[in-house]
């Protein structure tokens, strides 16, 4: 019995095996008119893999699942393989290349790919921190193929398949051009193996990515079906024009009821105008503490609108600046549903990582508004204490963050975004 391969014909994890069965001079054969949710939900695939996941590879011993398991199987087919080295250190390089190519690169490109077609939940935090997983991995293999060809030795062993079976969703899904060219020697080596001829019998033409998939839109509410009229719908129109004058009343009590005014339109009216300090910010480019911050202490008016300093509490989480940046340009887009009412301050702080994201934010009103808290997530991944402006030292950290003043508490400013 030859070795029989169940997947679809463009799995990547099937992939794997497929490949190393070429070098291997082994033979496996894929399945024919394989249908995934169809052919994987059978009894007799879950008598080979319980759980219904592919790819399961049906040998004369018995069923293998699990990818790389499966690759390793075929090429322990043959003898002495070269795809595991020539000594015992190059199997141990081999064997970690692989767990890093399956742990620190095909899961953060799962992470950051599949939530964007709809698998899983989209959320913007998960995404970033997949994002900056990932190109922390990708800096470190560039580094390693900086001075090297191939993973391991100077041959394709079996991390190098799998390492670029793994890369192979993310160049051809995901990662544009404008991602990897941070990463030239991945670039490199990407192109370099899937352009071997026995990666292409495989694999085919690999094109890359010009575009990031979108984030998925939530459906649109059905339509109500349209329905076609009765033929004895006439006997019935004398009826209804009786019925008219009642339903026409029924529709005017029916009609949408305004729309409840925001709590914060309905507090008392202030001394302070939020557009004319959004107004004088925007417009001061010179002497910014002579004429911005003394017009804001002029304006400000403590009864009827409250500052408040935000601290992110993941800053370790902050390594990569373009990540940190975008996620505190992201948190600034979800609150523009509170325009009305706030005027912000965000700095990222910090000349190497983990980078620090600090804020500023003055509220209308004593209190953070609750429809802020109940419908802008970020809100609760933020440490927020609200200033004493009676403390001439908060006062004075206040006047430095809207003043963008650097060194801001000992450290340089990567950058700083205001919201108004």
């Amino acid at each position: 019995m030859s070795l029989v391969l169940h997947a679809g014909k463009t799995n990547k994890n099937a992939f794997k095996a497929l490949i190393a069965a070429e070098y291997s001079g082994v033979s496996v054969k894929l399945v024919e008119n394989f249908e995934m949710g169809v052919s994987n939900k059978t009894p007799e695939f879950l008598k080979m893999n319980p759980i219904g996941k592919v790819p399961v590879l049906e040998t004369p011993d018995g069923p293998v699942f699990e990818s790389n398991a499966i690759a390793r199987y075929v090429t322990r087919s043959k003898a002495d393989n070269p795809l595991f080295g020539s000594s015992l250190i190059d199997y141990g390089h081999i064997e970690q290349w692989i767990d890093f190519a399956s742990m620190e690169i095909d899961a953060n490109i799962g992470k950051w790919f599949f939530p964007r077609k709809g698998f899983g939940f989209y959320l913007p935090p998960a995404e970033e921190a997949a994002i900056a997983a990932l190109k922390r991995a990708l800096g470190a293999l560039n580094t390693h193929l900086a001075s090297n060809t191939y993973l391991v030795g100077h041959s394709v062993t079996l991390a190098d398949i799998i390492m670029t079976c793994n890369l192979y969703v993310g160049f051809t899904q995901i990662m544009i051009k404008s991602f990897t060219s941070e990463f030239p020697h991945v670039e490199r080596y990407f192109w370099t193996m899937v352009n071997q001829p026995t990666f292409k019998k495989i694999l085919g033409q690999v094109n890359q990515a010009t575009s990031v998939p979108p984030v998925p839109s939530k459906k649109p509410a059905a339509q109500p079906k349209e329905t076609k009229p009765k033929k004895d719908e006439p006997k019935k129109e004398a009826k209804k024009e009786a019925e008219k004058p009642k339903a026409e009343a029924a529709e005017e009590e029916e009609a949408p009821k305004p729309k409840p005014k925001n709590p914060l339109d309905l507090l008392p009216p202030s001394k302070m105008v939020l557009d004319d300090w959004k107004r004088l910010y925007s417009n001061t480019k010179t002497n910014f503490r002579e004429v911005a911050i003394k017009g804001f202490w002029d304006m400000y008016d403590p009864e009827g609108y409250s500052l408040w300093f935000c601290d992110y509490k993941y800053n370790e989480e902050n390594t990569v600046s373009f990540v940190t940046m975008n996620k505190v340009g992201g948190f600034l887009q979800r609150m523009d549903l509170a325009r009305k009412y706030a005027f912000g301050k965000m700095l990222v702080i910090g000349k190497d990582p983990p980078f620090k994201v600090k804020g500023l934010w003055l509220f209308r009103g004593q209190e953070i508004p609750k429809f802020v808290m109940d419908e802008c997530y970020d809100m609760e991944l933020y440490e927020w204490k609200k200033a004493d402006i009676s403390d001439e030292a908060q006062k004075e950290r206040v006047n430095q963050m809207i003043e963008d003043a650097e060194p801001f508490e000992g450290e340089s400013l990567l950058d700083a975004k205001c919201f108004k």
